[in-house]
């Protein structure tokens, strides 16, 4: 074999070394920067939605059996893992033939004040109602509505934990046009009561957010406790003085909750929107919660676990 000119030699063994370099650093910048993932497969997806300086991505699925019916918004925990929510809803998107949302309120965006109390207040002080973080659900609802060209698209919002935390307190300010609204296992409610601070209760705010008109369309309002009658537990729950007023479970919170609407709807001859639907052997899991036969009960009113008519 014929040796090469050196200058070609030294070509080569430069190009050589670039290509064994870039070799080598393939995997390094493979693991920085990830392939674009796309959009999910079996009916998932996501999109962000920009809004008043918000960034909120939304989650959603589409069954192969939704007909532009019906639309199912889906409000996170704690750990804010709107993707996982999702997912855990796939069961009612199928069983209902229901389109799904779920909007995620990062921590960052959305402290606890903004999320679980709604940002009714901040710093214990009350907010105007454009403040409010009810009014990015309704924009999520809006876009949904909008991207399917049905203004009129039935929605239901249910939420497990902090995201019924956040429902219980939309129903009681900002309710909208749901069909129902589900607050399942919260770990704090708001009462409709004087004698508890918010977000525990209507005390401390303002005649036009807590006087008897504000109790009375509280009451009227679609909404559903549902609660596992195994949420018995103490991991998370907060157990401040006032929480604790309402009860030592979030079981207990929640029949208490109810109780005190009825009670006070019967008292005041007003109408009364709530139910109370308990799905026995749930703990506080919010898929299995959601994929209950009670979940029917809880959304529709209906105890059928068949796909309920429109």
């Amino acid at each position: 074999m014929r040796a090469m000119p050196f200058p070609a030699a030294t070509r080569f063994y430069a190009r050589m070394t670039r290509v064994c370099a870039a070799v080598v650093m393939l995997p390094l910048l493979c693991a920085r920067f990830p392939a674009f993932a796309g959009p999910e497969t079996d009916g998932k997806d996501a999109f962000t939605l920009e809004i008043r300086g918000k960034s909120i991505e939304v989650f959603t699925y589409r069954p192969k059996n939704f007909d532009g019916g019906r639309l199912i918004v889906v409000m996170h925990g704690m750990n804010r893992n709107a993707r996982d929510y999702r997912d855990n809803a796939v069961t009612l998107g199928d069983r209902f033939g229901a389109l799904i949302a779920a909007p995620a309120f990062d921590l960052g965006q959305f402290p606890v004040e903004a999320y679980q109390r709604g940002g009714v207040t901040r710093d214990s002080k009350p907010q105007p109602e454009s403040e409010w973080t009810f009014r990015y659900v309704w924009d999520v609802v809006g876009e949904m509505r909008r991207r399917e060209d049905r203004p009129g698209m039935e929605c239901r919002l249910i939420g497990h934990s902090a995201g019924g935390q956040f429902l219980t307190r939309l129903a009681g300010f900002m309710p909208g046009d749901a069909a129902r609204i589900i607050a399942g296992n919260p770990g704090n409610l708001l009462f409709p009561t004087h004698d508890m601070p918010f977000q525990y209760g209507f005390g401390g705010l303002p005649e036009a957010l807590a006087g008897d008109d504000a109790l009375k369309s509280y009451l009227a309002a679609p909404l559903t406790l549902y609660l596992g009658l195994d949420d018995t537990g103490t991991a998370n729950l907060d157990m401040t003085e006032n929480a604790m007023r309402q009860g030592a479970t979030r079981i207990e919170r929640g029949r208490a909750c109810f109780r005190m609407g009825e009670a006070l709807a019967r008292e005041k001859g007003w109408p009364f929107g709530w139910r109370l639907v308990e799905a026995p052997g749930v703990a506080h899991d919010s898929k299995a919660l959601f994929a209950h036969p009670q979940a029917a009960e809880a959304l529709f009113g209906g105890s059928s676990g068949a796909l309920e008519p429109h």
